[in-house]
């Protein structure tokens, strides 16, 4: 992963609707189980629960699919 995501930081990110907008809200390293799907992670490339600036809901993706957004 080029860039460092952590907790609190604003990103983006690819939906069927287009690009949506949110906030990371954890970082995971280890392997987990988000909305009954199983993910993997390492401290090497971590997974991240996103939440929606729209909706409210909240996703897992890895860092690769996030893009940081300016401030």
């Amino acid at each position: 992963m080029a860039q460092e995501l952590s907790k609190g930081d604003r990103v983006s990110w690819g939906t069927s609707q287009g690009r949506t907008q949110g906030t990371v809200v954890e970082k995971k390293e280890k392997d987990f189980q988000f909305d009954g799907q199983k993910f993997t992670a390492s401290s090497d490339d971590p997974a991240f629960i996103v939440e929606s600036e729209k909706s409210g809901e909240k996703a897992a993706h890895k860092g690769s699919a996030l893009r940081k957004l300016k401030s």
